[in-house]
């Protein structure tokens, strides 16, 4: 854990469960507090190095009635966990950016979320040193290694995305386009050409084009049940 990650995100009533299987693609089941039980994932990855039988993850209960019994949100990495739930990652990212903890967009602030650019929604569309900037946000939870990697399958909106911010910026606009490495111990991000080849020569045309490409790194540390913002600069790998 470094010495540098900040404190971000505070999580109530955690449990720690035992992954059994993945049933479809937002539900896993589970065996937690002695009983067989339906978890929910918020995210559409296929997950395969996370979802996996007898790996430990971290659930909490849904705030209102829902046809599973918990969320799964986290799933352990050693003594940390790597944070799977897309929309938990979303929750970090606004707050890092709300104070201020990002560098390379430092005094921005969030103006719209899911944003309209051409026959697109973008994740934020942010104002800037007096400018206005769209942000698309990646969930990188893919590992290979060191690096967190992004996609885990061909991913065709990805693709439609990047385009969308290059055609953009081209034509005189600005755009970041961040992949957010929800893994603890990851020293760079990757896109993965194993994957979605396509994507990794998008990513390479879109920073040519004036893209910015950025990634952080964040994890969920169990003994404080905090998520943490471990990197809000981390190193890109895009060649």
């Amino acid at each position: 854990m470094s010495d540098n990650a900040a404190r971000i995100l505070s999580l109530r009533s955690v449990k720690e469960c035992v992954i059994l299987e993945r049933i479809n693609r937002f539900v896993v089941k589970i065996i937690s507090d002695r009983a067989v039980r339906k978890a929910y994932v918020n995210n559409t990855g296929r997950l395969l190095n996370h979802i996996v039988e007898g790996r430990r993850g971290f659930c909490v209960k849904h705030q209102r009635r829902m046809k599973t019994d918990c969320r799964l949100f986290a799933v352990r990495e050693k003594s940390l966990a790597a944070v799977i739930d897309t929309q938990l990652q979303i929750q970090v990212l606004e707050k890092a950016i709300a104070m201020d903890l990002l560098p390379w967009i430092r005094g921005s602030r969030i103006i719209r979320r899911n944003a309209r650019l051409g026959s697109s929604l973008i994740d934020y569309l942010l104002e800037y040193n007096g400018e206005k900037i769209y942000l698309e946000v990646k969930s990188a939870v893919l590992r290979y290694g060191e690096y967190a990697l992004y996609p885990d399958c061909l991913s065709l909106r990805g693709r439609k995305h990047i385009i969308e911010l290059m055609n953009h910026v081209k034509s005189g606009g600005r755009g970041i386009i961040l992949f957010i490495a929800a893994l603890p111990d990851v020293k760079a991000f990757k896109p993965n050409v194993s994957a979605d080849p396509e994507i990794s020569d998008l990513l390479l045309e879109a920073e040519d084009a004036g893209v910015i490409i950025r990634a952080v790194e964040m994890y969920y540390n169990p003994e404080d049940s905090y998520v943490y913002l471990s990197n809000p600069d981390l190193s890109v790998e895009l060649a």
